[in-house]
């Protein structure tokens, strides 16, 4: 079975979840709300991918029809996460996509829907993430329920995906390094978007 990326398996997370709780399959309109989107677009570009992998499928033309396809997927993807590229502990770079590697998570109690970042830069180096680590990351769903002080992978509109220190007051958002060498990072909330808070940190000393 093919692996998910990031943002398709936290969708079939919720969607799992929603169908076991309402016993019918959520609006289009509910899971833009719940993933936090503006748009169809990307909540169908997701359908249609989690289709193609055989995870869930739907009667064409006709609404709330779709259903999970394979309800024991969370058991049995817990062995691993996807390694979705390298995460910025400096500055900003472009967001991660599609997963190139997996990480063998199968003897660690890890949640069945992370997934991994490779770090580039010391920014967090005092909170004991060095360059080349594996950071393990939960996708986050509500920012605003986050504690201050969580590290997390954002983005920022325009610019790019770090890993910081994240605090929200009010309508601004700073993202701070473990680094005193690194000026915090400080924009407006609503050009943050958090793409997982930190569960693990994996080093190889081979």
């Amino acid at each position: 079975m093919a692996s998910l990326t990031a943002v398709q398996q936290e969708l079939f997370t919720w969607l799992v979840d929603y169908i076991n709780q309402h016993q019918h399959s959520p609006s289009i309109r509910q899971m833009m709300q719940a993933m936090h989107l503006k748009s169809p677009a990307p909540v169908q570009s997701r359908l249609d991918h989690l289709r193609k992998k055989g995870y869930v499928d739907w009667e064409d033309g006709q609404a709330r029809t779709l259903r999970i396809v394979h309800p024991d997927f969370t058991q049995s993807q817990s062995e691993s996460v996807p390694i979705l590229g390298a995460i910025a502990a400096g500055g900003l770079i472009e967001a991660f996509t599609e997963a190139d590697e997996h990480l063998d998570l199968s003897q660690s109690l890890f949640a069945t829907n992370c997934y991994a970042l490779r770090v580039n830069g010391d920014s967090m180096i005092e909170a004991h993430i060095a360059d080349g680590d594996l950071v393990v990351m939960q996708p986050v769903r509500d920012p605003k329920g986050l504690k201050n002080g969580t590290i997390v992978a954002a983005q920022v509109e325009g610019e790019g995906t770090t890993l910081k220190r994240f605090y929200l007051k009010g309508k601004q958002v700073t993202l701070e390094a473990a680094n005193a060498a690194y000026e915090p990072i400080k924009v407006l909330a609503n050009r943050v978007s958090v793409q997982g808070s930190l569960v693990g940190v994996w080093r190889d000393y081979i």
